[in-house]
């Protein structure tokens, strides 16, 4: 023989019973808590309950986000860098300004790549900077002085 047992709809008796004493005797609960515990219940209620209240503010906070009211007009630089990359960068902020190609090898042979889509780049230059540029596209560079004066032609080529 099975005996089914099924969950009744609502809190059991029990359950009620106990839950209602509790209430009744709320207030003789508490001052027994803070009689056991020499007023650490109250306490900690009270720090609860500060803690759950949402901040207010004291007299006037005003918080500006964003930039500063003070704009500084860039100051281009070319800069190659050492991981070969080749831009124009502001020198007051260091953001890049423009990314003009990067230092390639091939066959330990180190050329310069202007950044158009025959040379890969995703995002190329404008036309009028590619068009001052284009001649250098593939130079090689085999000596330190020699990036030097590459370094040179281009500053004099976009007037930097």
């Amino acid at each position: 023989m099975v005996d089914i047992f099924s969950k009744k709809e609502g809190p059991r008796r029990e359950d009620v019973e106990a839950k209602r004493i509790i209430s009744e005797n709320r207030q003789t609960i508490h001052r027994l808590a803070d009689q056991i515990s020499n007023g650490g219940f109250s306490r900690s209620r009270a720090a609860m309950a500060t803690a759950k209240e949402t901040p207010k503010p004291q007299g006037l906070s005003i918080h500006l986000l964003g930039t500063t009211g003070k704009t500084v007009d860039p100051e281009p630089v070319l800069k190659i860098s050492l991981n070969g990359r080749v831009v124009i960068m502001d020198a007051n902020s260091g953001k890049q300004l423009v990314f003009l190609g990067e230092m390639r090898r091939k066959n330990s042979q180190k050329y310069f790549a202007l950044a158009t889509k025959k040379n890969g780049f995703f995002s190329p230059l404008d036309d009028e900077t590619q068009d001052c540029l284009r001649d250098l596209d593939g130079v090689m560079l085999e000596t330190g002085e020699i990036e030097d004066k590459f370094s040179d032609v281009m500053k004099d080529r976009l007037g930097l």
